[in-house]
């Protein structure tokens, strides 16, 4: 039998409060580190022991995170690489012309974006297709702020609530929970997510049609762009990019590439890219200065990400067995597994109150901004329910990982939609508004599907 102790509690205690910041849309990493010292001193009696738990949580957290921070450091550089080269143009050119109208150049532009997003991630990839394809948007009679709609829920919602092919989102919540391989998060969760995205994006569209049938578009903000010749090492890079990843994904079919391995194809794929347009731009000798400015740039930009989510999860990691055991040592279950077992023994829970305790923590930590970093807590919670209740793990974290990334990720969260409202020249909160409807809808519709699949 379990039993609760002072430790259980000051943590159970120190969550709350971290909870409580992040609704009020404060920065969490400080009550993290201090948790940290916290249920140091209180596991280990020292003051001495307390401060170098700290430093050891911090390690074993960016050792999990490691892979993550290097495919998007690489993945940024492969970008940044193509821009300068001005390859990117010429990959969107083809995708620009299917634009002929307002609802077509809606859904164009989006799965543009999701496409682009799977594979470069939201951010890098606003910078990479938004100035290019939103002015022919526009152009086609779709407004601005629809425009920045189409982008951010199929970027910051569809593609990295699932990162089907990056695998960071479902890599951090995986490792929080305790499952081996990322893949099994996508698996568990793909009917919710694609529940969530058919209902966000089919609400959003007939929303967008009723608002146009009553004012006049608004086209003062467009820009025309010209005609620009592009080089054939331009052209040449844009064939060999799209020719490789659709071999990659060829490949990760037809191999049963899951996981690290498909995290390595893309990230070595990046790498080669990235070579080869650095080689055309500069030369051989050029490049050797220009290869390590873009290498420095795309970790300086992974770095700046998930810096404070290594500080976060060495807090939550805590929580977990398997992690607990190597910051605290081989003594320990993991405070969270303490009181998911102790929860199963003493308090009579079932599958929807679990179910509604993750779906509304999850909510809780995306008001933060950053849906990222309540992954770690989705994760552990996750792991600790299973053990309490006869649900998939695997599902739970899941539903954890959509919840908080489309509402912290970037669509119902003002600060979060800032690149994608700067690209499109709207104002965030104008996104927001236009968002706050459907992702709502979509967000307990899965809530209500997870109690019945899980």
């Amino acid at each position: 039998m379990v039993q609760l102790g002072l430790v259980h509690y000051v943590y159970l205690g120190i969550i709350l409060c971290i909870i409580g910041i992040m609704f009020l849309k404060k920065d969490v990493i400080l009550p993290c580190i201090i948790g940290i010292l916290i249920i140091g001193f209180i596991y280990s009696g020292s003051i001495v022991s307390s401060v170098q738990i700290v430093y050891t949580a911090i390690v074993v957290s960016g050792r999990e995170f490691i892979e993550i921070v290097i495919i998007i450091a690489l993945v940024n550089g492969m970008s940044k690489a193509i821009n300068s080269l001005g390859a990117d143009a010429v990959m969107i050119k083809p995708i620009s012309k299917l634009m002929i109208n307002e609802k077509i150049a809606f859904f164009v532009l989006g799965f543009t974006m999701l496409a682009f997003s799977w594979f470069l991630w939201p951010t890098p990839a606003i910078a990479f297709i938004g100035p290019l394809m939103v002015p022919a948007a526009i152009e086609s009679g779709l407004e601005p702020i629809w425009a920045a709609v189409s982008l951010d829920l199929f970027g910051n919602g569809i593609a990295l609530s699932s990162d089907y092919f990056i695998q960071g989102a479902p890599s951090i919540t995986a490792k929080a929970a305790g499952i081996k391989n990322p893949f099994e998060i996508a698996k568990a969760g793909f009917f919710m997510w694609l529940l969530i995205s058919i209902i966000v994006i089919i609400t959003s569209s007939i929303i967008m049609s009723r608002e146009s049938k009553e004012k006049i578009k608004n086209k003062k903000s467009v820009e025309v762009h010209k005609i620009i010749k592009h080089s054939f090492g331009s052209r040449f890079v844009a064939i060999f990019t799209y020719t490789f990843f659709i071999a990659d994904i060829i490949i990760m079919y037809v191999y049963k590439l899951r996981g690290a391995d498909a995290t390595s194809l893309i990230g070595g794929t990046a790498i080669v890219i990235m070579l080869l347009c650095v080689l055309i731009k500069c030369g051989i000798k050029n490049s050797l200065g220009q290869i390590t400015v873009l290498v420095r740039e795309g970790f300086m930009f992974s770095i700046k990400i998930f810096s404070p989510i290594i500080i976060i999860g060495a807090f939550f990691f805590l929580g977990s067995k398997e992690t607990a055991q190597e910051i605290l040592g081989s003594g320990t279950n993991g405070i969270l597994t303490d009181v998911g077992m102790y929860v199963s023994q003493n308090i009579p829970m079932n599958k929807f109150s679990v179910v509604i305790i993750q779906a509304s923590i999850s909510g809780l930590l995306g008001v933060g901004g950053s849906g990222f970093s309540g992954l770690p807590l989705v994760g552990t919670l996750a792991q600790v329910f299973s053990s309490a209740v006869n649900v998939n793990r695997a599902g739970m974290a899941s539903l954890g990982q959509i919840i908080t990334i489309w509402v912290g990720g970037g669509t119902i969260i003002p600060w979060s939609v800032i690149p994608v409202a700067a690209i499109c020249n709207v104002e965030p909160f104008e996104v927001v508004k236009k968002n706050i409807i459907p992702v709502t809808i979509g967000l307990i519709s899965i809530t209500i599907m997870a109690v019945f699949i899980l």
